[in-house]
């Protein structure tokens, strides 16, 4: 897949999708944006996680965090996903927490310290079996190695 590398970041995303077989990760990662609302689920997607494990596709995800937006949101230097080299493999630890980096707000993540858990990261039999009030399910604060989300 190193010729992958001349291609556009979608194109390379697209290929991958049309040969490599899907990942299903078993973690999840549980994060809180703010207080007063409830915690939301990362979950990795199986295509873009083989993706990830492969090497050679993703961009490194500093790109992200590079880039600028206009005054309607749109962004305005997109071009440097496509110009910036590929990453090579990753395993699955590694390709969590680039998603961490990529699709969790930074305000969340690069906290060094804090009065409350922001984020957890288990394994999807970790999680409450059924989906009935999730939308009410927040992370619990009283000690980081019990079961956090009630």
């Amino acid at each position: 897949m190193t010729r992958l590398a001349s291609l556009k970041l979608y194109e390379r995303l697209a290929i991958a999708k049309e040969h490599l077989e899907p990942i299903q990760s078993d973690y999840r990662v549980i994060f809180e944006t703010d207080l007063d609302s409830p915690s939301s689920i990362l979950v990795p997607d199986p295509n873009w996680m083989a993706a990830a494990i492969c090497g050679g596709i993703l961009p490194p995800v500093e790109v992200y965090h590079q880039l600028e937006t206009d005054n309607q949101g749109r962004v305005i230097n997109g071009h440097i996903f496509h110009e910036t080299a590929p990453i090579g493999a990753m395993n699955e630890e590694e390709a969590i927490e680039y998603l961490i980096q990529k699709d969790i707000p930074e305000h969340v993540w690069a906290v060094k310290r804090g009065n409350a858990i922001k984020m957890v990261i288990c394994r999807k039999n970790q999680l409450p079996a059924g989906r009935e009030w999730r939308n009410a399910w927040k992370i619990k604060q009283e000690n980081i190695n019990d079961k956090n989300l009630h």
